[in-house]
């Protein structure tokens, strides 16, 4: 208190802070990135564990033998699914039935805000089948659930064929402590949807599904099969769930267990685990797949559809079969014997899954990164703004000069008014909520006055919208006429450095790998930009960094990746598909990701495109 108090350490303080201000930054940018990705070598990871006990040994003896059976009812679904031309929900009805399940049907229609494209689909109409295995030692309290999706033509045929034999399996086993709920949703995610929505008696996103006639009991845990081939080369773990959600890390333990001691090749992200670490090819591995994992997150998409039951608590993930040129073979016997112990030991759980981790990043299946290891990167990043805005403070209230112990000593500059400080923030944010209602409110105008489909024009819309945005500086100065000060823009970046530390601190608390990405390119010019930069270098980088193009170069580094690189043209195709998905999910299944950048993001950086230009 006394160094603030004594004005003459508090003068000293001010020229060392302001002197250093800018060094300081710079190195916590660096040190920020560097610990990010230093999360990727193995020394730096902790080796993953089961922290269940009801789960912590692998020792059940799994005797699932019907995997050609499966595979011939898988073949008999896919015969029937071609007949009717869709889910043969009357044959799912009769099959299950024939294995001692009570079966049940749920109708659902969905319509589209706008025709989804990539599926050709507007008006959405299906039926979901599911089957309960009532538990015949327990009070059918609790659940576990196995679905898979009914896919259009021969994709996931075998998962279905899997599934309805492990059902018959399973009914002949006497020590199921809880009920199994096989489910067949149709059109997935979709049909995921209403069937959750009708299990636990809510709506929220306004779907039109009929109520479900038989439930189960509280559901614990679910795993969402995708076979699509009857010869599988290795087994992929599919985490990331809606907005960002992962489930509990003892569920993805309890996967890889059980791989190694089945012998099963597993992924995650698709990518094999290495053990030369200490190489650089190892570790540039190991990176690929974390910073997959960090993308996929950051998208705030379901990537299957267990995504979807994260949002009610329930532990879920998806497990897809890969066939690739690999020789290591695994037959659909050894699939079904891998899931019945996997479901054996969720079947001993007393409690929901808790004492391990919610939060976390995997750059394999044996190694994870912790919170507690990952968030000290962001917070590099973030002190930045917080060192930022305390400079500001110290100037805007250093005495000006030539003055003496405080009073003035000629003609004291103006302070700034509340207009020219409010009118660019309300300007801004008005253009965030034009950014997030208008795309598909004049979908239909546009396509009367333009060439265009339905999902074009809501997709440049929103580009011209965002584009349009850019305008924002010589719109607000015309309202001002003229009030703007030099102080009004340190008032004015003050309160978006702030405003900017929130939001990322709180997006980063709720979805770390979408903080992270966007305080890698919006920090930078949230911490350096002002009106006394070279304009036109200024307005270039700060266009290069805005979270538009922050999200095409997201899109490219995604396929790069996943060693699927793509051409400009083919690149900026993807980048409008995933502008019109991330506005789909939000409509269709509640993902935050585009409300949080049309309505918070965007208008932030808007203000600091306003600073840039301030008169």
């Amino acid at each position: 208190m006394g160094l603030l108090s004594d004005p003459n350490r508090r003068r000293a303080l001010t020229k060392l802070l302001t002197r250093l201000n800018a060094p300081i930054c710079v190195m916590c940018y660096l040190a920020g990135v560097a610990w990010f990705m230093g999360l990727a070598f193995e020394p730096f990871t902790l080796r993953t564990y089961m922290s269940e006990n009801a789960m912590g040994s692998t020792m059940v003896e799994e005797r699932f033998p019907a995997g050609e059976r499966a595979l011939a009812t898988g073949r008999e679904f896919a015969a029937h699914k071609k007949k009717v031309g869709g889910m043969p929900v009357d044959w799912l009805v009769k099959t299950m039935q024939s294995r001692g399940l009570e079966v049940f049907t749920q109708s659902f229609t969905r319509k589209l805000p706008f025709p989804d494209e990539n599926k050709e689909r507007y008006m959405v109409r299906g039926t979901n089948v599911y089957g309960i295995l009532r538990a015949p030692r327990a009070p059918r309290t609790e659940a576990l659930v196995l679905s898979a999706p009914c896919s259009e033509g021969n994709n996931n045929n075998q998962a279905v064929g899997l599934l309805l034999g492990l059902a018959q399996y399973f009914r002949s086993q006497i020590h199921w402590a809880k009920d199994i709920i096989f489910l067949v949703n149709e059109h997935d995610l979709i049909g995921m949807q209403a069937w959750l929505e009708g299990y636990h008696h809510t709506n929220t996103t306004g779907g039109d599904w009929s109520p479900l006639q038989g439930r189960g009991g509280s559901i614990q845990a679910a795993l969402s099969l995708e076979l699509s081939s009857d010869v599988i080369t290795s087994l992929d773990l599919v985490l990331e769930g809606l907005n960002g959600q992962l489930p509990n890390l003892d569920l993805a333990n309890l996967f890889y267990a059980f791989c190694q001691k089945i012998g099963v090749l597993c992924t995650i992200q698709g990518k094999l685990q290495r053990n030369d670490w200490d190489t650089t090819s190892g570790y540039s591995h190991a990176a690929q797949t974390m910073m997959l994992m960090v993308l996929k997150q950051a998208s705030g998409r379901p990537w299957g559809d267990h995504g979807l039951f994260l949002r009610y608590h329930i532990e879920a993930a998806s497990i897809r079969g890969i066939n690739s040129f690999r020789q290591y073979k695994t037959d659909t016997t050894t699939i079904g014997r891998l899931l019945e112990g996997m479901y054996r030991k969720l079947n001993n759980l007393l409690e929901r899954l808790h004492q391990s981790y919610f939060f976390y990043l995997m750059p394999s299946l044996s190694r994870f990164v912790s919170i507690g290891y990952y968030m000290p990167a962001f917070g590099l990043l973030a002190v930045i703004l917080l060192l930022r805005a305390l400079d500001l403070w110290v100037q805007l209230g250093a005495s000006p000069p030539g003055t003496e112990d405080g009073v003035a000593g000629g003609v004291q500059p103006s302070s700034p008014g509340v207009l020219s400080i409010l009118t660019p923030v309300v300007i801004s944010h008005m253009t965030g909520v034009a950014l997030y209602t208008l795309p598909i409110l004049s979908q239909e105008m546009a396509v009367q006055h333009f060439p265009v489909s339905e999902t074009e024009a809501v997709v440049l819309t929103a580009i011209a919208i965002y584009t349009a945005g850019l305008a924002l500086p010589h719109n607000t100065h015309r309202l001002l006429q003229g009030e703007g000060t030099e102080e009004g823009w340190r008032v004015l970046k003050l309160v978006a450095l702030l405003y900017l530390a929130v939001l990322l601190g709180c997006t980063a608390l709720i979805n770390f790998s979408l903080g992270f990405i966007l305080a890698l390119s919006l920090v930078p010019i949230a911490a350096f930009i002002t009106p006394h930069t070279p304009k036109a270098l200024s307005a270039a980088i700060m266009v290069l960094l805005s979270p538009g193009c922050t999200l095409l170069y997201c899109v490219f580094v995604f396929q790069e990746l996943q060693e699927t690189p793509v051409s400009l043209q083919d690149g900026w195709m993807l980048f409008l598909s995933v502008i019109s998905q991330g506005i789909l999910d939000h409509a269709l299944y509640g993902s935050l990701v585009y409300p949080l950048l049309a309505l918070l993001i965007y208008p932030c950086w808007l203000l600091l495109w306003n600073i840039l230009f301030w008169k």
